[in-house]
């Protein structure tokens, strides 16, 4: 039974090196610290970029990301789309995620899932694909706003 308490030896030493960095003086720092600071640039990069793009669509604000691998942009949706994801039974954000899935393949998660302030709109997304794969996901992000509002308009 204690066996089943504790992971094998491996996955001890695993864990041990992923918690426990290289010493300063080792052989290893120097490209450790180079891997890290890459790692950690790109994903800076990464957030400004969906920051900023985001904030270029109209009826889509959002915070700068800090800390985390996540943007959560509010977005403003139409009245009849607010009636819509009623009638559907839907949360507005939820229709919102839901259709631009279906339109777009871009997929996010519903706002209304977190507790959000009521009457506000958002959704959840990621920071983690490639640089060149989050701009083609914001551009994505942009012309479903614009074909959203329209439809709901």
């Amino acid at each position: 039974a204690s066996v089943k308490l504790c992971p094998a030896v491996a996955g001890q030493i695993i864990a041990d090196t992923i918690v426990k960095p290289p010493s300063t003086d080792g052989p290893s720092y120097a490209l450790y610290r180079k891997e890290k600071m890459g790692i950690l640039d790109s994903l800076a990069e990464r957030a400004r970029l969906v920051s900023k793009c985001l904030n270029e669509i109209d009826g889509i604000s959002c915070n700068p990301v800090q800390g985390a691998m996540y943007a959560f942009p509010q977005i403003k949706i139409p009245p009849k789309a607010i009636a819509a994801a009623n009638k559907e039974g839907l949360a507005p954000d939820a229709l919102y995620c839901k259709e631009l899935l279906e339109s777009k393949g871009i997929c996010t998660v519903p706002g209304s899932g977190f507790k959000q302030k009521p009457g506000t709109f958002h959704f959840r997304m990621t920071i983690l694909p490639p640089f060149e794969q989050l701009e083609t996901i914001v551009v994505g992000i942009g012309d479903f706003q614009k074909e959203f509002t329209a439809k709901y308009a």
